[in-house]
């Protein structure tokens, strides 16, 4: 058992509304000047970076998370975390049949690059990525299961598209376990007002610039031994799960 600390809510450059120079690489790496060993890369509706963010955690010793934070039908964002990546890949492909299609204007809303483990542009995503979906809030969950994940609702601290803002408080179904907050200091108040004694209360930073990435890190208890990336991965998903270790 050891602590380690994590960010769980990043973009790159896939995000139309993130920098360009949030690649991979450049993500990883400012992990490590930060002091961040578990980092979560979670693109507006897509997985696609996380195979190139994969191989740069890997350089840098970073233990990577493949996610996506989901614009649900109601405007809300859902982090969706999972414990591999051929998981997020097939829950990536499943979301692209919900998504609702229009090109991307670069000039407004920014590129939408897919990048190479050498941070080398592969792609591009056409449409744009951070419109809402045709996927309910109390849905996630029941597709987000489908992969081995877990989800949870983002930044309900905030107005922008968080669910407490958009439905005017945090419903009991369906029964999330757990939910991110942007501000730590909003901790004590959440838990009370909205009582979230029963669940695992996440800060992570949202980072759309890779100045946004913390240096006052949050951090978790997570078995790992015998060690290896992949079991303490596979571990932080069932501590956000509410499993017992």
């Amino acid at each position: 058992m050891s602590r380690y600390t994590y960010d769980l809510h990043v973009h790159s450059c896939l995000s139309p509304c993130a920098d360009n120079d949030n690649t991979p690489n450049n993500l990883a790496g400012m992990a490590v000047l930060n002091n961040i060993q578990i980092l979560a890369l979670t693109d507006h509706n897509s997985c696609r970076n996380c195979p190139a963010f994969f191989t740069a955690c890997k350089r840098y010793g970073i233990i990577p998370i493949p996610g996506m934070e989901l614009t649900t039908s109601e405007d809300i964002h859902v982090v969706c975390l999972f414990p591999e990546l051929e998981d997020a890949l097939r829950f990536n492909d499943e979301v692209d049949t919900y998504r609702i299609r229009f090109p991307n204007n670069k000039e407004i809303f920014g590129d939408q690059l897919i990048l190479d483990g050498e941070d080398e542009v592969i792609g591009e995503e056409p449409d744009f990525l951070t419109n809402a979906t045709n996927i309910s809030y109390e849905d996630v969950p029941g597709i987000v299961e489908k992969y081995g994940g877990v989800c949870y609702p983002a930044h309900i601290d905030r107005q922008a598209n968080g669910v407490i803002a958009v439905l005017g408080t945090l419903p009991p179904e369906p029964d999330y376990p757990a939910v991110e907050l942007h501000f730590q200091k909003n901790i004590e108040e959440y838990t009370k007002e909205y009582h979230l004694e029963d669940k695992l209360v996440l800060v992570s930073s949202d980072a759309h610039y890779l100045q946004d990435l913390r240096e006052d890190n949050e951090s978790l208890e997570i078995p790992d031994e015998p060690y290896s990336g992949a079991l303490v991965r596979h571990n932080l998903i069932r501590i956000i799960k509410g499993e017992k270790l």
